[in-house]
């Protein structure tokens, strides 16, 4: 079975309905939860999740926010945090550790960190059993593959092309995958402009899909009711998961 991962912003439009969101989403094909955290310049993202991240932030989301989504979620459905490396630096990144293992979360996922740098932190992740999510791109040589994907855990995540979230580019992944593929077991998982329409092609030779910005521009429509933007987001879950398992 493929597996799904699915993102949202936290706390957009707020923290009640962010946890009936993720709720509902590990119900309707979502196998984890990439939970994210608002931040003023998420330079990896697309304007969707950035106008998301914006909208958060000006209701007033504090990182206070994300523990009690967390404690609400985690329990119920696999869960990382999704950030950029400043508020994880600035609450101290051994005290952040702790604190996700204390509630249940599994992971982080961390754009902005390069490997080089991500190395400074693998132990604190590997004594607590939490994943930090490794980046794979299809510019990335076969050697440097072999570096950064030997410790990987829980899953490698594929950046689909090079650019930001939500663009929808194609490119041809096979390469990349079977290189991946020859040297780590850990499973790939493709992201980066994947919907209803790319999911069954990037897929392929994959071992799931992560779905982002389909999501997010769901939220942010201000025609529909919270209510309608909870069941519309379960059906593209829903269609996803059905579409990469065919």
């Amino acid at each position: 079975m493929k597996q799904l991962v699915a993102y949202i912003t936290a706390g957009y439009p707020d923290k009640n309905f962010t946890v009936d969101l993720a709720l509902s989403l590990g119900e309707n094909g979502v196998d984890t939860l990439e939970l994210g955290v608002p931040f003023s310049d998420p330079v990896a993202d697309g304007p969707v999740i950035e106008a998301a991240n914006e909208r958060a932030l000006e209701a007033g989301f504090r990182f206070a926010d994300l523990l009690d989504i967390s404690a609400s979620i985690a329990p119920n459905i696999d869960t990382l945090w999704m950030g950029y490396f400043n508020p994880f630096y600035q609450y101290g990144m051994e005290a952040l550790l702790d604190r996700a293992k204390t509630l249940g979360i599994n992971g982080l996922i961390i754009p902005d960190v390069p490997y080089e740098e991500a190395k400074n932190y693998h132990n604190l992740f590997e004594n607590r059993g939490l994943a930090n999510i490794t980046f794979v791109a299809p510019t990335d040589g076969e050697e440097r593959i072999v570096t950064i994907t030997a410790e990987a855990r829980k899953f490698i995540y594929l950046v689909a092309y090079a650019g930001i979230t939500g663009s929808g580019k194609a490119e041809d992944l096979a390469p990349v995958l079977e290189m991946i593929k020859r040297h780590t077991k850990t499973p790939v998982y493709v992201g980066f402009g994947v919907n209803e329409q790319t999911a069954r092609e990037k897929v392929q030779g994959a071992d799931g899909v992560i779905v982002g910005s389909a999501i997010v521009n769901v939220l942010l429509d201000d025609s529909l009711s919270n209510t309608q933007k909870i069941a519309k987001c379960c059906e593209i879950t829903r269609n996803i998961k059905s579409l990469i398992n065919e």
